[in-house]
């Protein structure tokens, strides 16, 4: 038997002998310590008060009662009163002064005391209930539907020219679009946004929009190219007969144009005459030899002015530069530009060495003898310079949301020699543009940079919610909150995203620094989290995240992979279908981008439709929280 089944066992032999009325009365000490312990707290945080927005206060006053009772293992507490027949604050969070006000009457009541009029009427559980429902509407909008959660969509770059997409999303019941500012550009931004707006006026629905500041990103660089050449693969059946042909779009550039340097961002292209642009139709074959010599006929599908799509009935391997020529029309031919690159592949495996540099210069896999020793380790750019500076031997590192996993030899200030400690059997391949998180090291940096103050200056006029990513400290969110007051856009919505350990950690002092502000929400980013603080210990923090943010009234953002296979495949595991429906347990579930985001956008709906019906909140056990704390 444990230590705390020991205690647990003691303490109830010990009730056993105690008469009702005794125990009534220690409970009631209990009980009331609980309720000084808030008061103290709130009186030390007066100055924090006094800086919260008018629309927050109260929330704020909750959540400091509630960060008081979490810094107390009350889970005996909670028991000897459930064996009373008495609440057991299972349901504390948002009504916590009126939770433990009511239990005490119980208990003078069981003792035949008179009842302590003399108290003030602390705030009631429909208050409580009221000001979550009214931050959550004034931040994510109206609710919409048979439900009361929200549902997020992460907007792809494809929605810039795919113009049916977004109207589409706005139909299936999308009310946030999120717009990732780690990509394209603002012309792109400002162009999604405008669709959305479009869509909503067009179908009489609220469709709110949401940036993600890129942040101080930490992740891998670019990797160097064996060469540019892009496979396209017709569909087949069994016999190997093609039932859909492989379609490729081209854009249509100028001769003379420099697009060498862009082209790769923009997308492949065609550079000839605007005369002989101009002959082409659809239905015109296109000729050319392949990468692997191979004589290759396409047909022109459809034409813009833009550019056209080409079909394949055969597979083809483009290579950069390659010369297409269109019998049809004398003497026309074409040059493919801005094929993408092939990346060398880096494969890790356990005990392996890897080297991050500062230095933005492309990353290559082990370099290897005759004899197939290493004579020069693995290297990648890491993105996030502050690693340079802050990071420490014996510190962890980890790789693609946790798929590698390394330990710091070395830091020079302008590289980093990891050893790699975590791994596939058969090795990890790395790629570009993978996250790399420090979890043990604890970043000064601030949030916003400067490529995040530019963004913010270029869209907040036009935007409703701005989301802080890799915030770590309150005074991140204090900076974003005196930005937006110099842009004149003080009430736009707020969200932190909780990606990493520190924040994490700092959770407290972040709301009380965000409910400054009047509108505020808490994203969960559940996948950096599980890496920053481990997998095992996921559904854990989330659980302490959603506590404190029902204390403070915050809407809450449920985030990362949910229903991806879905979004991805078409089809969703079993595994998504449960965590989907966990997601009610927030006030917005987020969906990332996906080539089938509309049917998993329906599901998500029917799914969080049916679980409104029958889902209801359960008695947890209040064991101490080390997060309860503000600090000095």
């Amino acid at each position: 038997m444990s230590e705390s089944q020991d205690r647990r066992s003691d303490r109830l032999q010990e009730l056993e002998s105690f008469s009702q009325k005794d125990l009534a009365g220690q409970l009631l000490q209990e009980v009331r310590a609980l309720e000084q312990a808030g008061i103290e707290q709130e009186t030390l945080c007066q100055a924090d008060l006094a800086l919260i927005h008018p629309a927050f206060r109260e929330s704020a006053r909750n959540l400091l009662h509630y960060l008081a009772v979490r810094q107390h293992d009350i889970r005996d507490l909670q028991r000897e009163l459930a064996f009373l027949g008495l609440s057991s604050f299972g349901l504390l969070e948002m009504h916590v002064q009126s939770s433990l006000s009511a239990v005490a009457r119980r208990l003078q009541d069981m003792r035949g005391d008179a009842d302590d009029t003399s108290r003030p009427v602390p705030m009631t559980p429909q208050t409580g209930l009221a000001l979550l429902q009214e931050h959550t509407r004034d931040l994510l909008g109206t609710m919409q539907g048979n439900r009361d959660v929200r549902v997020m969509v992460t907007l792809p770059s494809e929605a810039v020219t795919d113009r049916g997409l977004i109207p589409a999303l706005v139909e299936a019941g999308m009310e946030i679009a999120r717009i990732n500012c780690a990509h394209d550009d603002v012309t792109a931004w400002r162009n999604l946004i405008e669709q959305v707006r479009q869509a909503s006026l067009a179908q009489g629905r609220e469709c709110r929009v949401q940036i993600d500041l890129a942040g101080p990103k930490s992740r891998t660089g670019t990797i160097s190219t064996l060469g540019q050449v892009l496979k396209v693969k017709p569909k087949r059946n069994f016999r190997g007969e093609v039932i859909e042909p492989a379609r490729l779009f081209l854009r249509y550039a100028a001769n003379g144009q420099d697009l060498q340097n862009t082209s790769a961002e923009k997308g492949m292209a065609l550079t000839m005459s605007a005369r002989d642009f101009a002959l082409i139709e659809p239905g015109t074959i296109a000729a050319f030899t392949d990468a692997r010599g191979r004589s290759i006929e396409a047909k022109v599908l459809e034409k813009s002015a833009e550019g056209v799509w080409l079909g394949f009935s055969h597979t083809a391997y483009i290579e950069e530069n390659m010369m297409i020529g269109f019998p049809s029309i004398h003497g026309c031919v074409a040059s493919v530009i801005g094929v993408p690159g092939v990346e060398e592949t880096i494969r890790l495996k356990v005990g392996d060495t890897l080297i991050l540099t500062r230095a933005d210069i492309p990353g290559h896999a082990a370099r290897l003898d005759d004899q197939g020793q290493v004579v020069a380790p693995a290297q990648l750019y890491c993105t996030l310079s502050a690693a340079f500076e802050e990071a420490r031997p014996d510190q962890s590192a980890w790789l693609d949301d946790g798929r590698i996993g390394a330990l710091i030899l070395a830091n020079d200030g302008e590289r980093i020699t990891l050893s790699i400690t975590h791994a596939a059997p058969e090795g990890s391949r790395i790629k570009a543009e993978k996250g790399i998180n420090f979890p043990e090291t604890d970043f000064l940096t601030p949030a916003l940079t400067e490529k995040d103050h530019a963004d913010l200056s270029a869209l907040a006029p036009y935007i409703d919610i701005v989301a802080l990513s890799f915030v770590r400290q309150p005074e991140d969110v204090h900076l974003l909150q005196e930005r937006l007051h110099a842009l004149a856009v003080p009430d736009l919505g707020i969200v932190l995203k909780i990606e990493n350990r520190q924040a994490f950690e700092q959770l407290p002092r972040l709301l009380l620094t965000g409910m400054r502000s009047p509108k505020l929400g808490i994203m969960i980013a559940r996948g950096d989290l599980a890496v920053e603080l481990g997998f095992e210990r996921l559904s854990e923090v989330q659980e302490e995240i959603l506590w404190l943010c029902e204390a403070a009234h915050v809407p809450v953002i449920w985030a990362t992979q949910i229903l991806e296979s879905m979004a991805k495949s078409g089809s969703p595991t079993r595994s998504e279908v449960t965590d989907a429906a966990m997601s009610i347990r927030a006030e917005c579930a987020m969906l990332n981008k996906g080539p089938h985001i509309i049917e998993a956008l329906r599901f998500l709906n029917a799914v969080l439709g049916r679980m409104e019906g029958h889902y209801s909140k359960r008695m947890t056990l209040r064991r101490k929280l080390m997060i309860a704390s503000l600090g000095s």
